[in-house]
């Protein structure tokens, strides 16, 4: 599956020449039990960027729920931000399918499919007031990613969905060790409705990074909460 991921990351990218390849593949376990997993395989060179990325549910957890999603990106980099411009989506998360396809015009995002369609709703967001907000998938790149030592617990990022607006942010680094842990929060902002924002808005969980062999750090765990209790993820 990974060839298959990376094989699709460098067609869309238009070569390896001159790129960084990176892939990372977590084991995403779901109160002690595994529950699925979460992929993702990237091309990177100075000033552009191409990523796919897949989660499924699994074991156990996939008897009672199933979530899928598939993803991919590309865009530029700017002064070091992924600055996203165009973002393809196919998602099932148990209690709703969607599938999106978003092009970005000076750092607005254009959405130009959104399945299924639905009538207006009070609480939807207007797409035209999302600029320089990224795509899920950039944003879940940018928070697991590879990174030179010291530059850990930096991401700050405003997402959009092509429906909902959320934030994902690291902070707080702390060192023991070898090893670098940050404090994290996933929120959602708008685009949901008032059960949904009832339900819950704040996501907290922990990033912990380790000395990869190429010299950089890289995040071996994600502890989080979710809506399911707590859960982790584990770099494989």
């Amino acid at each position: 599956m990974r060839g298959t991921i990376l094989s699709l990351v460098l067609a869309l990218a238009g070569g390896p020449a001159l790129a960084a390849e990176e892939r990372a593949a977590f084991d995403l376990v779901l109160r002690g039990l595994g529950a699925g997993s979460v992929a993702f395989a990237a091309v990177v060179d100075d000033d552009s960027y191409a990523v796919s990325g897949q989660l499924r549910t699994g074991g156990l957890v996939a008897l009672v729920r199933r979530v899928r999603y598939d993803a991919t990106v590309q865009g530029a980099i700017r002064d070091g931000r992924f600055v996203p411009r165009r973002y393809t989506e196919d998602a099932d998360t148990g209690r709703r399918q969607s599938r999106a396809v978003m092009d970005y015009r000076a750092g607005v995002p254009q959405v130009k499919a959104y399945d299924p369609p639905r009538e207006p709703r009070p609480y939807d967001v207007d797409p035209a007031t999302m600029g320089g907000t990224v795509d899920p998938l950039t944003g879940l790149f940018a928070t697991l990613r590879d990174v030179d030592p010291g530059q850990e617990c930096r991401v700050d990022l405003p997402m959009f969905d092509g429906r909902r607006h959320t934030r994902i942010r690291t902070a707080d680094r702390a060192a023991e060790g070898d090893r670098v842990t940050c404090a994290g929060e996933y929120r959602r902002i708008a685009g949901y409705s008032a059960e949904d924002l009832a339900e819950r808005t704040r996501f907290p969980f922990t990033l912990t990074y380790a000395p990869g062999a190429n010299g950089r750090m890289q995040v071996v765990e994600v502890a989080m909460e979710t809506l399911y209790g707590r859960a982790r993820l584990i770099r494989r």
